[in-house]
Protein backbone atom coordinates (compact mmCIF):
# COMPACT_ATOMS: atom_id res chain seq x y z
CA UNK A 1 0.00 0.00 0.00
CA UNK A 2 3.03 2.47 1.35
CA UNK A 3 4.77 1.17 -1.98
CA UNK A 4 1.49 2.48 -4.05
CA UNK A 5 0.63 6.44 -2.57
CA UNK A 6 4.62 6.33 -3.06
CA UNK A 7 3.97 5.57 -6.99
CA UNK A 8 1.12 8.15 -7.19
CA UNK A 9 2.78 10.59 -5.76
CA UNK A 10 5.49 10.36 -8.16
CA UNK A 11 3.20 10.48 -10.95
CA UNK A 12 1.44 13.36 -9.77
CA UNK A 13 4.74 15.34 -9.22
CA UNK A 14 6.11 14.13 -13.17
CA UNK A 15 2.24 15.55 -13.82
CA UNK A 16 2.95 18.67 -12.52
CA UNK A 17 6.19 19.22 -13.83
CA UNK A 18 4.69 18.24 -17.30
CA UNK A 19 2.07 21.05 -17.10
CA UNK A 20 4.54 23.72 -15.97
CA UNK A 21 6.60 22.68 -18.37
CA UNK A 22 3.64 23.20 -21.07
CA UNK A 23 2.68 26.68 -19.62
CA UNK A 24 5.75 28.01 -19.89
CA UNK A 25 6.63 26.53 -23.87
CA UNK A 26 3.46 28.28 -23.88
CA UNK A 27 4.24 31.56 -22.63
CA UNK A 28 7.31 31.58 -24.14
CA UNK A 29 5.48 30.21 -27.63
CA UNK A 30 3.06 33.64 -27.51
CA UNK A 31 6.02 35.74 -26.96
CA UNK A 32 7.82 34.31 -29.92
CA UNK A 33 4.23 35.15 -31.54
CA UNK A 34 3.72 38.47 -30.47
CA UNK A 35 7.76 39.60 -31.78
CA UNK A 36 7.29 37.73 -34.87
CA UNK A 37 3.92 39.44 -35.48
CA UNK A 38 5.06 42.61 -35.20
CA UNK A 39 8.03 42.54 -37.10
CA UNK A 40 5.99 41.27 -39.88
CA UNK A 41 3.50 44.73 -39.48
CA UNK A 42 7.06 46.50 -39.38
CA UNK A 43 7.87 45.21 -42.59
CA UNK A 44 4.45 45.35 -44.10
CA UNK A 45 4.41 48.90 -43.03
CA UNK A 46 7.63 49.92 -44.18
CA UNK A 47 6.62 48.26 -47.46
CA UNK A 48 3.81 50.18 -48.25
CA UNK A 49 5.44 53.14 -47.14
CA UNK A 50 8.55 52.28 -49.03
CA UNK A 51 11.15 55.03 -50.62
CA UNK A 52 9.64 56.57 -53.90
CA UNK A 53 11.96 59.41 -54.92
CA UNK A 54 8.76 60.61 -57.12
CA UNK A 55 6.87 61.58 -53.70
CA UNK A 56 9.48 63.57 -52.65
CA UNK A 57 9.17 67.22 -51.03
CA UNK A 58 5.55 66.29 -50.85
CA UNK A 59 5.43 65.38 -46.52
CA UNK A 60 5.93 67.93 -44.55
CA UNK A 61 6.37 67.86 -40.40
CA UNK A 62 10.27 67.98 -41.34
CA UNK A 63 11.44 68.23 -37.56
CA UNK A 64 9.75 64.46 -37.51
CA UNK A 65 13.17 63.58 -38.48
CA UNK A 66 15.41 65.97 -37.09
CA UNK A 67 17.37 63.85 -33.95
CA UNK A 68 18.23 66.70 -30.39
CA UNK A 69 19.83 64.14 -28.98
CA UNK A 70 23.98 64.35 -29.34
CA UNK A 71 25.01 60.95 -28.96
CA UNK A 72 22.44 59.11 -31.61
CA UNK A 73 23.38 62.23 -33.56
CA UNK A 74 26.99 61.50 -33.45
CA UNK A 75 26.57 58.11 -35.25
CA UNK A 76 24.50 60.05 -38.00
CA UNK A 77 20.99 58.64 -36.10
CA UNK A 78 21.84 55.38 -37.15
CA UNK A 79 21.86 53.31 -33.90
CA UNK A 80 18.64 51.52 -34.58
CA UNK A 81 20.22 48.17 -32.86
CA UNK A 82 21.48 49.67 -29.63
CA UNK A 83 19.92 52.88 -28.85
CA UNK A 84 18.66 53.02 -25.24
CA UNK A 85 16.87 55.29 -22.61
CA UNK A 86 15.14 58.48 -23.60
CA UNK A 87 16.87 58.76 -26.66
CA UNK A 88 15.27 55.72 -28.21
CA UNK A 89 11.94 57.54 -28.22
CA UNK A 90 13.52 59.58 -31.73
CA UNK A 91 14.51 56.51 -33.02
CA UNK A 92 13.54 53.00 -32.12
CA UNK A 93 11.37 53.05 -28.71
CA UNK A 94 12.24 49.37 -28.41
CA UNK A 95 15.54 50.54 -26.21
CA UNK A 96 13.35 52.39 -24.26
CA UNK A 97 13.53 49.82 -21.59
CA UNK A 98 17.19 49.19 -21.55
CA UNK A 99 18.02 51.16 -18.59
CA UNK A 100 18.88 51.15 -15.05
CA UNK A 101 16.49 52.49 -13.54
CA UNK A 102 16.13 56.70 -14.43
CA UNK A 103 17.32 58.53 -17.35
CA UNK A 104 17.29 62.83 -17.65
CA UNK A 105 18.49 64.23 -20.86
CA UNK A 106 18.55 68.15 -21.40
CA UNK A 107 19.85 69.48 -25.13
CA UNK A 108 20.55 72.01 -27.35
CA UNK A 109 20.76 71.43 -30.93
CA UNK A 110 22.69 74.83 -33.56
CA UNK A 111 20.48 73.57 -36.46
CA UNK A 112 21.74 74.32 -39.67
CA UNK A 113 24.93 77.12 -37.99
CA UNK A 114 24.45 80.48 -39.11
CA UNK A 115 20.66 80.33 -39.31
CA UNK A 116 19.91 81.20 -36.13
CA UNK A 117 17.46 77.98 -35.45
CA UNK A 118 17.57 75.87 -32.14
CA UNK A 119 16.27 72.71 -31.04
CA UNK A 120 15.98 72.64 -27.31
CA UNK A 121 14.38 69.16 -25.94
CA UNK A 122 13.67 67.28 -22.86
CA UNK A 123 13.13 63.36 -22.04
CA UNK A 124 12.48 61.52 -18.96
CA UNK A 125 12.61 57.28 -19.02
CA UNK A 126 11.39 55.76 -15.95
CA UNK A 127 11.82 51.95 -15.20
CA UNK A 128 8.63 50.05 -14.24
CA UNK A 129 9.08 46.91 -12.56
CA UNK A 130 12.13 44.55 -13.88
CA UNK A 131 10.93 44.72 -17.85
CA UNK A 132 9.25 47.76 -18.51
CA UNK A 133 9.73 51.19 -18.97
CA UNK A 134 8.06 54.22 -19.89
CA UNK A 135 8.74 57.77 -21.44
CA UNK A 136 7.93 61.02 -22.05
CA UNK A 137 10.01 63.52 -24.26
CA UNK A 138 9.59 67.06 -25.39
CA UNK A 139 10.97 69.39 -28.72
CA UNK A 140 10.21 72.78 -29.58
CA UNK A 141 11.98 74.42 -32.52
CA UNK A 142 12.78 78.27 -32.02
CA UNK A 143 12.95 79.69 -35.41
CA UNK A 144 13.70 83.63 -33.99
CA UNK A 145 12.02 87.03 -34.76
CA UNK A 146 11.20 86.73 -38.34
CA UNK A 147 10.05 89.67 -40.37
CA UNK A 148 6.44 90.03 -41.46
CA UNK A 149 6.13 90.86 -45.04
CA UNK A 150 3.51 91.99 -47.63
CA UNK A 151 2.97 92.00 -51.29
CA UNK A 152 3.29 95.91 -50.80
CA UNK A 153 6.14 95.85 -48.24
CA UNK A 154 8.71 92.75 -49.18
CA UNK A 155 11.18 93.59 -47.03
CA UNK A 156 9.32 93.81 -44.33
CA UNK A 157 6.68 96.30 -42.50
CA UNK A 158 8.63 96.57 -39.10
CA UNK A 159 6.76 93.92 -37.17
CA UNK A 160 7.90 90.34 -36.43
CA UNK A 161 6.40 86.95 -35.49
CA UNK A 162 7.82 83.49 -34.18
CA UNK A 163 6.80 80.07 -35.54
CA UNK A 164 5.66 77.65 -32.80
CA UNK A 165 6.96 73.83 -33.79
CA UNK A 166 6.28 71.56 -30.99
CA UNK A 167 5.84 67.57 -30.53
CA UNK A 168 5.27 65.72 -27.14
CA UNK A 169 5.60 62.15 -26.87
CA UNK A 170 4.55 59.53 -25.08
CA UNK A 171 6.49 55.87 -25.13
CA UNK A 172 6.21 52.31 -23.59
CA UNK A 173 8.93 49.53 -23.86
CA UNK A 174 9.20 45.68 -22.27
CA UNK A 175 11.81 43.07 -22.75
CA UNK A 176 10.72 39.85 -23.12
CA UNK A 177 13.70 37.11 -21.67
CA UNK A 178 16.45 39.66 -21.52
CA UNK A 179 17.02 39.00 -25.49
CA UNK A 180 13.99 40.69 -27.39
CA UNK A 181 12.49 44.69 -26.37
CA UNK A 182 9.37 45.80 -28.04
CA UNK A 183 7.98 49.47 -27.61
CA UNK A 184 5.19 51.77 -29.14
CA UNK A 185 5.17 55.73 -28.68
CA UNK A 186 2.20 58.19 -29.59
CA UNK A 187 3.57 61.67 -30.70
CA UNK A 188 1.41 64.79 -30.64
CA UNK A 189 2.97 67.33 -33.31
CA UNK A 190 2.13 70.82 -33.95
CA UNK A 191 2.83 73.74 -35.99
CA UNK A 192 1.69 77.31 -35.83
CA UNK A 193 2.24 81.25 -35.99
CA UNK A 194 -0.33 83.60 -34.92
CA UNK A 195 -2.75 83.14 -37.06
CA UNK A 196 -2.69 79.56 -38.73
CA UNK A 197 -2.00 75.87 -37.30
CA UNK A 198 -1.67 72.67 -38.06
CA UNK A 199 -1.88 69.23 -35.71
CA UNK A 200 -1.57 66.17 -35.77
CA UNK A 201 -1.01 62.20 -33.54
CA UNK A 202 1.67 60.02 -34.79
CA UNK A 203 2.59 56.08 -34.10
CA UNK A 204 6.03 54.48 -33.38
CA UNK A 205 6.97 51.12 -33.25
CA UNK A 206 9.85 49.56 -32.82
CA UNK A 207 11.70 45.86 -31.83
CA UNK A 208 15.61 45.38 -30.65
CA UNK A 209 17.16 41.62 -30.55
CA UNK A 210 20.11 40.92 -28.30
CA UNK A 211 22.41 37.70 -28.14
CA UNK A 212 26.19 36.87 -28.42
CA UNK A 213 28.38 35.68 -25.28
CA UNK A 214 28.57 39.63 -23.77
CA UNK A 215 24.98 40.79 -25.78
CA UNK A 216 27.69 41.40 -28.77
CA UNK A 217 24.88 41.32 -31.69
CA UNK A 218 22.59 43.84 -31.68
CA UNK A 219 19.58 44.13 -34.44
CA UNK A 220 16.88 46.48 -34.65
CA UNK A 221 14.09 47.47 -36.62
CA UNK A 222 11.52 50.81 -36.49
CA UNK A 223 8.76 52.20 -37.73
CA UNK A 224 8.35 56.02 -37.12
CA UNK A 225 6.08 58.69 -38.02
CA UNK A 226 2.88 56.86 -39.05
CA UNK A 227 -0.26 59.01 -38.74
CA UNK A 228 -3.11 60.89 -39.93
CA UNK A 229 -2.60 64.03 -42.53
CA UNK A 230 -1.97 67.98 -41.02
CA UNK A 231 -3.96 70.62 -42.70
CA UNK A 232 -3.48 74.18 -41.59
CA UNK A 233 -6.36 75.85 -40.73
CA UNK A 234 -7.26 79.37 -39.23
CA UNK A 235 -7.93 83.24 -39.97
CA UNK A 236 -4.33 83.47 -41.52
CA UNK A 237 -6.16 81.71 -44.39
CA UNK A 238 -9.11 84.47 -44.85
CA UNK A 239 -8.44 87.08 -47.13
CA UNK A 240 -10.83 90.09 -47.03
CA UNK A 241 -12.18 91.78 -50.76
CA UNK A 242 -13.63 94.27 -52.13
CA UNK A 243 -16.69 93.79 -54.28
CA UNK A 244 -18.19 96.67 -55.71
CA UNK A 245 -21.79 96.74 -56.29
CA UNK A 246 -24.99 99.23 -57.37
CA UNK A 247 -25.66 101.24 -54.56
CA UNK A 248 -22.08 100.73 -52.51
CA UNK A 249 -18.98 98.75 -51.88
CA UNK A 250 -18.91 95.19 -50.00
CA UNK A 251 -16.24 93.55 -48.16
CA UNK A 252 -16.23 90.03 -47.85
CA UNK A 253 -14.23 87.05 -46.20
CA UNK A 254 -12.91 84.42 -48.30
CA UNK A 255 -11.26 81.09 -46.64
CA UNK A 256 -8.79 79.60 -48.27
CA UNK A 257 -8.30 75.68 -48.09
CA UNK A 258 -4.84 74.38 -47.66
CA UNK A 259 -3.87 71.31 -48.94
CA UNK A 260 -3.25 68.65 -46.86
CA UNK A 261 -0.16 66.83 -46.52
CA UNK A 262 1.39 63.47 -45.17
CA UNK A 263 3.83 62.90 -42.21
CA UNK A 264 7.49 61.99 -42.95
CA UNK A 265 7.36 58.15 -42.73
CA UNK A 266 9.89 56.09 -42.13
CA UNK A 267 11.35 52.44 -41.91
CA UNK A 268 15.23 52.04 -39.74
CA UNK A 269 16.62 48.61 -40.32
CA UNK A 270 20.33 48.17 -38.51
CA UNK A 271 22.62 46.14 -36.20
CA UNK A 272 25.79 46.55 -34.24
CA UNK A 273 28.43 44.32 -33.10
CA UNK A 274 30.60 44.65 -29.75
CA UNK A 275 34.23 44.02 -29.60
CA UNK A 276 35.49 43.79 -26.33
CA UNK A 277 39.60 44.96 -25.95
CA UNK A 278 40.92 43.54 -23.21
CA UNK A 279 37.62 44.14 -19.90
CA UNK A 280 37.64 47.74 -20.08
CA UNK A 281 37.49 49.07 -23.79
CA UNK A 282 34.98 48.27 -26.43
CA UNK A 283 34.48 48.81 -30.24
CA UNK A 284 31.03 48.66 -31.97
CA UNK A 285 30.72 48.36 -35.66
CA UNK A 286 27.05 49.73 -36.94
CA UNK A 287 25.40 49.51 -40.14
CA UNK A 288 21.92 50.74 -41.09
CA UNK A 289 19.47 50.95 -43.53
CA UNK A 290 16.74 53.67 -43.89
CA UNK A 291 13.58 53.36 -46.11
CA UNK A 292 12.07 56.97 -46.43
CA UNK A 293 8.43 57.39 -47.99
CA UNK A 294 9.19 60.76 -49.59
CA UNK A 295 12.57 60.66 -50.30
CA UNK A 296 15.78 58.32 -51.31
CA UNK A 297 16.69 55.72 -48.82
CA UNK A 298 19.85 55.96 -47.12
CA UNK A 299 22.40 53.20 -46.07
CA UNK A 300 25.32 54.14 -43.74
CA UNK A 301 28.06 52.61 -41.16
CA UNK A 302 30.14 54.15 -38.17
CA UNK A 303 32.18 53.64 -35.60
CA UNK A 304 32.03 54.30 -30.85
CA UNK A 305 35.23 53.76 -29.22
CA UNK A 306 34.80 53.77 -25.11
CA UNK A 307 37.37 53.43 -22.89
CA UNK A 308 36.10 52.36 -19.95
CA UNK A 309 32.56 53.39 -20.63
CA UNK A 310 34.15 56.81 -19.57
CA UNK A 311 35.18 58.16 -23.00
CA UNK A 312 33.53 57.79 -25.80
CA UNK A 313 33.96 58.74 -29.30
CA UNK A 314 32.37 58.10 -32.55
CA UNK A 315 32.09 58.54 -36.20
CA UNK A 316 29.75 57.82 -39.59
CA UNK A 317 29.24 58.38 -42.70
CA UNK A 318 25.86 57.95 -44.48
CA UNK A 319 24.52 58.73 -47.86
CA UNK A 320 21.33 58.65 -50.38
CA UNK A 321 21.69 55.51 -52.37
CA UNK A 322 21.07 57.61 -55.64
CA UNK A 323 24.35 58.88 -54.93
CA UNK A 324 26.40 55.78 -55.10
CA UNK A 325 26.77 56.03 -58.45
CA UNK A 326 26.45 60.13 -58.90
CA UNK A 327 28.63 62.86 -58.33
CA UNK A 328 26.21 65.73 -59.28
CA UNK A 329 26.56 67.77 -56.17
CA UNK A 330 22.95 69.84 -56.69
CA UNK A 331 21.05 66.63 -55.40
CA UNK A 332 22.60 65.91 -52.47
CA UNK A 333 20.47 66.21 -49.72
CA UNK A 334 20.82 68.01 -46.47
CA UNK A 335 22.62 65.26 -44.29
CA UNK A 336 25.43 63.64 -46.09
CA UNK A 337 28.82 62.52 -45.46
CA UNK A 338 30.51 62.68 -41.62
CA UNK A 339 28.91 62.94 -38.37
CA UNK A 340 31.40 62.84 -35.02
CA UNK A 341 30.91 62.93 -31.94
CA UNK A 342 32.00 62.12 -28.20
CA UNK A 343 31.06 61.65 -24.96
CA UNK A 344 32.39 62.02 -20.85
CA UNK A 345 30.70 59.52 -18.55
CA UNK A 346 31.35 60.51 -15.11
CA UNK A 347 29.94 58.51 -11.94
CA UNK A 348 29.19 60.99 -9.08
CA UNK A 349 31.42 58.84 -6.66
CA UNK A 350 33.20 55.55 -6.72
CA UNK A 351 30.54 53.19 -5.77
CA UNK A 352 29.79 50.68 -8.21
CA UNK A 353 26.85 51.56 -9.76
CA UNK A 354 26.41 54.93 -8.82
CA UNK A 355 24.33 57.65 -10.76
CA UNK A 356 26.00 58.76 -13.61
CA UNK A 357 26.46 62.27 -15.63
CA UNK A 358 26.96 62.43 -19.00
CA UNK A 359 28.35 65.47 -21.57
CA UNK A 360 27.63 64.42 -25.24
CA UNK A 361 28.40 66.67 -28.60
CA UNK A 362 27.93 65.78 -32.04
CA UNK A 363 28.73 67.13 -35.56
CA UNK A 364 27.06 66.60 -38.58
CA UNK A 365 28.17 68.08 -42.00
CA UNK A 366 25.35 70.02 -44.02
CA UNK A 367 25.46 70.20 -47.81
CA UNK A 368 24.39 74.16 -47.13
CA UNK A 369 25.52 76.27 -44.51
CA UNK A 370 27.83 75.33 -41.30
CA UNK A 371 26.30 71.72 -40.50
CA UNK A 372 24.71 70.73 -36.95
CA UNK A 373 26.10 71.22 -33.47
CA UNK A 374 24.56 69.01 -31.24
CA UNK A 375 24.57 69.25 -26.94
CA UNK A 376 23.57 67.29 -24.52
CA UNK A 377 23.32 66.53 -21.16
CA UNK A 378 22.27 63.02 -19.56
CA UNK A 379 21.47 62.17 -15.65
CA UNK A 380 21.48 58.02 -15.16
CA UNK A 381 19.92 57.13 -11.83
Amino acid sequence: MALDSWFLIKKKVENQELFFNFIKRKSMNKSIYIICSLAFLLFAAGTTWAGNPDRQGEAGAPELLMNPWARSAGLHTMTTSMITGVEAMRLNIAGLARINKTEIILANTSYLSGTDIQFNSIGLAQKIGNNSAIGISLMSVDFGDLPVTTTNLPEGNGATFKPRYFNFGLGFSHIFENKVTVGVLVRSVSEAIEDVSASAIALDAGIQYVTGDQDNFKFGISLRNVGGRMEFKGEGLGNSLNIPSFDNERFVTINQRATPFELQSVLNIGMSYDFYVGSDNRVTAIGNYTSNAFSEDQIGAGLEFSFKELIMLRGAYKLDFSRLNDSVDDEDPLYTGLALGATLNVPVSKKEGAPRIAFDYAYRTTKIFDGTHNFSVRINL
